[in-house]
């Protein structure tokens, strides 16, 4: 039996390793930030760019090179609401270049276009046609303000079976939480859509939204790297 000292330090090493594999968010409008992060991070950290209203994909370019030059792996948001047309779509993932991305609705009124969720993206082929191998769904543990669960649940259940259908592999990103039991339900939830893959089918990494602050963010992480191995 572990003594409660012992217990605390596999907690702590175990909080270390999620944050060594994690990853966070950065200002698709701010590109100068990944030099300043690429020195606090390991290499090959995924790194993701927002898709914020105001903004247009191919605004997020400058950003997700700057990222790649600094040795960091750029992964975009992708908001299907926000998205004019195939063209505008198919060029960014031409000219963006990425292995990853995350693929979300975009909480707009109306469609800006053709694309209302991300199913819809999924379904034109575009992603794994440019070289995308892995997507992000969108996960939420408190629910969706404007979306009931089960909608919710029948979004998510299709979502990976388009995935798998396109031969994209798919992972969750949770939206930001402030109640820590939430996470760790939902996470269990998760469990079911494994099947007999359960032993690898697990919390791979914390994510940061760092809401302007990622280099302050980075740094965080980087201290709590460096705790590994110092106890």
């Amino acid at each position: 039996m572990s003594s409660p000292a012992s217990a605390l330090e596999l907690a702590a090493a175990g909080a270390v390793d999620l944050v060594a594999a994690g990853s966070l968010e950065m200002g698709a409008h701010r590109p100068q930030d990944a030099v300043a992060i690429a020195a606090l991070l390991p290499a090959g950290t995924p790194v993701y760019v927002n898709h914020l209203p105001r903004h247009r994909l191919a605004q997020s370019l400058e950003a997700i090179a700057a990222l790649r030059a600094a040795g960091l792996e750029p992964v975009p948001h992708i908001a299907a609401r926000r998205i004019a047309g195939r063209g505008e779509l198919e060029a960014f993932l031409r000219a963006a270049g990425v292995r990853k991305a995350l693929v979300l609705g975009g909480d707009e009124p109306a469609a800006l276009g053709p694309y209302a969720d991300g199913a819809a993206l999924i379904r034109t082929g575009l992603l794994e046609e440019s070289g995308v191998r892995e997507i992000g769904l969108p996960g939420y543990p408190e629910g969706h303000p404007r979306i009931p669960q089960m909608a919710l649940e029948q979004a998510f259940s299709e979502k990976l079976a388009l995935a798998a259908g396109h031969g994209l592999s798919a992972y969750v990103v949770t939206q930001f939480c402030f109640a820590p039991a939430r996470i760790l339900e939902y996470c269990a939830s998760l469990a079911r859509y494994c099947g007999s893959r359960i032993a690898d089918c697990n919390v791979v990494g914390v994510h940061l939204f760092s809401f302007g602050g990622v280099t302050a963010s980075a740094a965080w992480m980087n201290r709590i790297i460096a705790t590994r191995g110092s106890g």
